[in-house]
């Protein structure tokens, strides 16, 4: 393994591990993170939505990751979550496909890809199924990403 997939692979064990502290060693300060329900994220609000999330499952997420892979600029890797997701207390498997791009031996930009659709309909049920495609209730999910990180952040500081 060369360094970038040593790197993705430490985040990823740290993630495994329920250890945002060492995942946000794999970051540099200028973080750009990306994913459909956060849209983008930047610096340390990137650390507290690991935070976040591991906190907030409790212990009960599962984390397998596969297919790493990096050259001297980018890299990608293929995981899988596995959690109940707190507001409605369904179960969710989610596949996730990252993407990233390296600057100083450090992850600069992080892009987590996945149907958000797919997701919705396991998270939210019936009201996912039915709305979770549309461009209106995607930008409902993210707004109450944000203002879960939002409440978040301002409890830890």
């Amino acid at each position: 393994m060369n360094p970038h997939e040593q790197l993705i692979l430490k985040f990823y064990t740290a993630f495994a591990n329920a250890d945002a502290k060492k995942m946000c060693e794999c970051y540099h300060p200028n973080i750009q993170f990306q994913d459909p329900a956060f849209g983008i994220l930047k610096g340390n609000d990137a650390c507290q939505m690991w935070n976040m999330l591991i906190e907030k499952s409790k212990g009960n997420i599962k984390i397998e990751f596969s297919d790493i892979k990096a050259d001297d600029y980018f890299g990608t890797a293929k995981w899988i979550a596995t959690y109940n997701f707190s507001k409605t207390n369904r179960k969710v498997v989610n596949v996730i496909h990252a993407e990233f791009k390296f600057q100083n031996g450090l992850i600069i930009r992080h892009t987590d890809n996945f149907d958000l659709w797919k997701w919705s309909k396991q998270a939210l049920g019936l009201k996912g199924f039915l709305l979770g495609w549309t461009g209106f209730m995607q930008k409902k999910i993210q707004e109450q990403a944000l203002t879960s990180l939002k409440n978040y952040s301002k409890t830890i500081s």
